[in-house]
Parts: structure tokens; C-alpha cells; sequence
């Protein structure tokens, strides 16, 4: 079942471990639903998949027509795992889609605990909340920051940008 298959009937997207499946510049990206992320993770780290490169998001809210396998319905937010199997030499990369209505989704860290701080940034940056996450709370932007700054309708200019006196002059040299 680790292997991907093409189905007989051509319109059938290809799928790896029961996920649609997809190629970009020729690394596998498998595209579980938020229900199956979990089991997803579990059956890759049983497959060798034992590091966790990268974990982030992307704001699509101005490409909402990307291309997706067929099936997979596009959502405002997607979650990306870039995972490792280093006896394999594979690398292999996940996109979740994560409605704008309920941005939540389940967290990796009891699967892959160096991914709680990666959570926390998309957190912070995106607002998707993870699900039984161990201190989901800011990392990178004070606790009373208002709104997510990488959110494509976060608007930047609500806080003026201040330059000191020193630093002009630093600037001037």
C-alpha cells in the first residue's frame, strides 16, 4: 500500500497510503483530509518517516482556484509537513486543507515533538488553532497582539512603523 498506484480508470487520481496524491518538480505530496491527517502521520512514522523537517501554512485567499488532485476541495488555509525518512533517503511533503470557518486541525506533537514550536508560528502567524497542542500561545508576536500578520487580510499599516533618533543616524553613514 506504500507505493503509488494509478488506477486502471484514468480519471481516478493516483494515491500513496490511501491518499490522494500529487507531484511538485517531482517530490510526492499527499493530500489527507483534516480527519485523516493523524492516521496519515501514524502510518508514515511506521514507514520510516521519523523526522519532521518543516511544518507551516499558506494563506490562499487569492489563489482559492490552485490546482488540487481531483477530490480534494480547496480551503482558504492549508497546513504543510515536510516529512523525512532518512533510512529511505525520502522526503515526503503534506498539504492539508483547513477551512477558514473552523481553522483547526489536530496537532502532531505527540507523533513528532519537534513540531511544537512550528505549530505555535502557525499559530501565531495564521490563527489555525492544533488541537491538543501542549501550550499553544504566541511565539513570535506579543500576547496582546490583535489579529495573524501572514493572514492575507491582515492589513500591516494599523501600527505605525517608529524610527528613533539613533537608528537614523546609524542609517546615515
Amino acid at each position: 500500500m506504500s507505493e503509488a498506484t494509478t488506477p486502471e480508470d484514468a480519471t481516478a487520481p493516483a494515491e500513496r497510503y490511501g491518499v490522494p496524491l500529487s507531484d511538485s518538480r517531482g517530490q510526492q505530496v499527499l493530500h489527507p483530509t483534516r480527519d485523516g491527517y493523524i492516521r496519515l502521520l501514524r502510518t508514515l512514522l511506521d514507514e520510516t518517516f521519523t523526522m519532521c523537517a518543516d511544518l507551516t501554512a499558506v494563506d490562499y485567499l487569492l489563489h482559492m482556484n490552485r490546482e488540487l488532485p481531483a477530490g480534494v476541495v480547496p480551503e482558504r488555509f492549508e497546513v504543510v509537513v515536510n516529512l523525512l525518512s532518512l533510512q529511505r533517503r525520502e522526503r515526503l511533503r503534506i498539504r492539508v486543507q483547513v477551512p477558514e470557518t473552523d481553522p483547526t486541525i489536530a496537532s502532531a506533537f505527540d507523533l513528532y515533538p519537534g513540531s511544537e514550536a512550528m505549530e505555535r508560528e502557525v499559530y501565531d502567524m495564521f490563527g489555525i488553532t492544533f488541537t491538543d497542542h501542549p501550550d499553544l500561545t504566541r511565539i513570535l508576536m506579543p500576547e496582546d497582539w490583535e489579529g495573524h500578520p501572514l493572514r492575507k487580510d491582515d492589513d500591516p499599516s494599523r501600527i505605525p512603523v517608529q524610527f528613533s533618533a539613533d537608528f537614523t543616524k546609524r542609517g546615515s553613514r
